[in-house]
């Protein structure tokens, strides 16, 4: 739902925010987990997430990413096995790559862009936008009847939505209601690529097996020596990630990788981890080799870092906040720009008292009030997190 609506803006708009369908490549190098990557795409596949198309050397035909629309694109995945045909098409990636499932309803945009067009088109309706901190919400009888703020106004309504981000849990408190959720800090870093170590047309790329970061064994040895150090000599988590970022001559890609989820409170500005950039970058030299030639000197990068508030089960809240008149909107980390769009929507239905689609209680603070529910959150593992 949510892409259909952002299509339907990047149409109105003349694609402001530059929202492409290039796709995500999740590679392997583990022949044992072809047969379950199938599996599971199958499975998504049932779930309404489109065909699933399998190619080897010996299919016809595969539709190549058309890099910046994202109009008459295929929907669903293709699976591609085979080294020789995986670097057909792209041919940066590992010689050891022997799948990479192509999802293909995905991509990326703008999100400043995209931002700045919905707040514009908001203001030409009547919406009014004032910097200050909420300290308080005032309450009578159940019922929200104003917010304060911290420049000592006080702002009447009978309607509050809680829609913090990293500071959802803490606004909720002062409705008197503990909401379900953590906090994590996530990084990521940016570097110019002037050497095409990823295709400026390439799809987010991502390395789906764990590894160990190559170093020499030199460097190996002094690293395992140090208990501060060692850390860098184990095994490291899936999910090494990188994409281009920027049009025309730009040559800067971004680098991601959640090696070292650490749940806090958030602070601001938070506290980056200066060896992020090297660790991200030696781990992508395992989907693209030629990021070795950047390991004795590195391009200079750019570290960055936010908060990402979640529910146990990765789940977004939206709707009712349990005081008549507040409402709440968030914990969509990891998919909040992908979902924005469509939760902003159905927490308006809530609001307005509109019709709700059928998928809303799964989103609702209620569904903890479910026994059911919470004792299947006892044994939930898959969150979909990057």
């Amino acid at each position: 739902r949510s892409i259909d609506l952002m299509e339907a803006f990047a149409d109105e708009s003349g694609n402001v925010f530059q929202m492409n369908r290039r796709g995500y490549l999740y590679v392997t190098a583990n022949e044992s987990k072809v047969a379950d990557v199938e599996t599971a795409s199958r499975m998504t596949s049932s779930l309404g997430a489109g065909p699933l198309r399998v190619h080897s050397s010996s299919t016809l035909y595969y539709q190549p990413l058309t890099p910046e629309s994202f109009h008459e694109q295929p929907t669903g995945a293709d699976l591609l096995i085979g080294n020789e045909l995986i670097r057909k098409y792209f041919p940066y990636l590992t010689e050891r790559a022997v799948a990479a499932l192509h999802v293909r309803r995905a991509g990326w945009l703008s999100a400043q862009q995209l931002g700045m067009y919905l707040l514009e088109t908001a203001r030409t309706r009547g919406v009014r936008f004032e910097s200050a901190r909420v300290t308080g919400v005032d309450v009578a009888n159940g019922h929200v009847k104003g917010v304060r703020l911290s420049t000592g106004e006080r702002v009447d309504s009978p309607v509050f939505i809680n829609a913090a981000g990293p500071y959802l849990k803490e606004v909720g408190k002062l409705l008197g209601v503990d909401l379900p959720v953590h906090t994590e800090l996530h990084l990521k870093a940016a570097i110019k690529d002037p050497l095409g170590v990823v295709g400026r047309a390439a799809p987010l790329l991502i390395w789906t097996d764990p590894q160990s970061l190559p170093w020499e064994e030199q460097e190996r040895q002094a690293l395992a020596e140090e208990d501060e150090t060692r850390w860098l000599t184990e095994t490291f988590p899936s999910g090494v990630h990188t994409r281009p970022e920027g049009m025309g001559e730009s040559q800067t890609i971004l680098m991601l990788w959640e090696y070292q989820t650490k749940v806090m409170e958030p602070v601001w500005p938070p506290k980056l981890d200066e060896q992020y950039p090297e660790v991200a970058l030696r781990g992508l030299a395992a989907m693209l080799p030629r990021m070795q030639e950047y390991f004795s000197r590195m391009p200079r990068p750019q570290l960055d870092g936010g908060y990402y508030t979640k529910t146990r089960e990765n789940r977004p809240l939206v709707g009712a906040m349990g005081v008549d008149g507040a409402y709440l909107i968030g914990a969509v980390s990891g998919y909040g720009i992908m979902s924005a769009c469509a939760v902003g929507e159905l927490l308006a239905a809530h609001v307005t008292g509109a019709e709700l689609p059928t998928y809303a209680p799964a989103f609702a603070l209620t569904r903890y009030d479910d026994i059911d529910y919470t004792k299947k959150l006892e044994d939930w593992e898959a969150n979909g997190q990057l």
